[in-house]
């Protein structure tokens, strides 16, 4: 009687635990594999029983890997994603190659959104999917390609490709700059003005804070008409071009509102921050084509885009 080569775990149980690793939720889990939380919950356990330990701690309301469970998603995510990568591959030059990305939701909406249809016409076959989100997310742990990331160069990784730097500035829309009843033509006068307010930790003491603009202006101790606060920039942004106070801008962010009259900056001061925006490959992304030729493409998006600007 011959053994088996492989002792193996149940594989069809690897993917709810890969799931439920990385997410550290069943309900979240199950979501992405359409199955219900108590689903999941059983799949993990059978999988418990095969190893004899736990894989993973119940705290309340939260989950926990154990050290056990540490290992094992290691070599699960791992190999899952090279049976991922594999099977791309194999499906043919031909085939649609996917491409995930992570950013943050003012980047995706405000500049790499409304560039990707020039992406579709030079690669009709690269299938982009955007994770928008504030938080930093594991490449390798959310089976993701690419990241752009905001960050100073310290803190930048030190394999990260530099896009673009940032220059900061308020920007308002003409219809609020044409109104004469709250003449806007020195930094004093926006104490007539509602001030946009982008609240999230990373803002606060920087120029992207009024705090800090206003200390610059040599108003510090304006008092605003009012204030609005937004937890995303693109919809502070959206408020400034509707008319409903002043923002402030970020280029290459708000580049293309410019050009398109939508904004205008009142003032001629601007700032340059000390962060810029990188490009961070997953360990995953190495030998995908598709890959490389988004980076190619968003590369030279970002020099035209500087082009226009000093244009």
């Amino acid at each position: 009687m011959h053994s088996k080569r492989y002792a193996l775990p149940p594989l069809d149980l690897l993917p709810a635990f890969e799931a439920a690793a990385r997410t550290l939720s069943f309900t979240r889990a199950g979501q992405e594999l359409f199955l219900t939380q108590s689903a999941v919950s059983r799949q993990i356990k059978a999988l418990e029983e095969h190893f004899g330990c736990a894989l993973f701690e119940r705290l309340t309301r939260a989950l926990a890997l154990t050290d056990e469970g540490e290992e094992l998603y290691r070599v699960t995510a791992d190999v899952l994603a090279r049976l991922h990568v594999t099977g791309e591959r194999l499906r043919g030059a031909g085939a649609a190659r996917l491409l995930t990305l992570t950013t943050t939701p003012g980047f995706a909406s405000l500049w790499l959104i409304p560039r990707l249809p020039r992406l579709m016409s030079e690669h009709p076959n690269i299938d982009v999917r955007i994770a928008a989100s504030n938080d930093v997310l594991n490449l390798e742990r959310g089976l993701i390609d690419l990241a752009i990331r905001y960050s100073s160069t310290e803190a930048a990784p030190r394999e990260a490709i530099s896009l673009f730097g940032e220059e900061v500035f308020p920007v308002c829309s003409p219809a609020l700059l044409r109104d004469a009843a709250r003449p806007l033509r020195e930094p004093r006068d926006l104490e007539r003005q509602v001030l946009l307010h982008l609240d999230y930790p990373a803002a606060r003491g920087s120029w992207l804070d009024w705090g800090s603009w206003l200390a610059a202006l040599g108003v510090a101790d304006l008092a605003p008409a009012a204030a609005l606060h937004f937890t995303q920039y693109d919809q502070m942004i959206q408020a400034a071009i509707a008319g409903q106070g002043v923002a402030l801008g970020r280029s290459p962010l708000v580049a293309q509102s410019l050009r398109a009259g939508q904004l205008v900056a009142p003032f001629a001061r601007s700032e340059v921050v000390p962060r810029a925006y990188y490009v961070v490959e997953s360990a995953l992304a190495a030998g995908k084509p598709q890959v490389r030729a988004f980076v190619d493409w968003l590369l030279r998006e970002a020099r035209a885009g500087a082009r226009e600007e000093a244009g």
